[in-house]
């Protein structure tokens, strides 16, 4: 049997999310922002109110994931 398990793969995933978030910080940026200012007061998240800017930042760590595999 393989050293290699789900767990190690899962925190070899947690180890490289910084460098991911660093080379994804404008679509960060613009997502933290929309849902900021869509929960100002007592206004709650709902579903879809910041879908173009979650999408581009999915779309962001998907590119930089597959760039960064070896």
């Amino acid at each position: 049997m393989s050293g290699t398990n789900v767990w190690t793969r899962s925190r070899e995933r947690m180890r490289r999310f910084p460098e991911l978030f660093a080379q994804c910080s404008g679509e960060a940026a613009a997502y933290g922002k929309c849902v900021t200012a869509t929960t100002t007061g007592r206004q709650e998240l709902r579903k879809d109110l910041c879908g173009k800017e979650f999408d581009a930042l999915k779309t962001c760590f998907v590119t930089a994931a597959k760039k960064g595999v070896k």
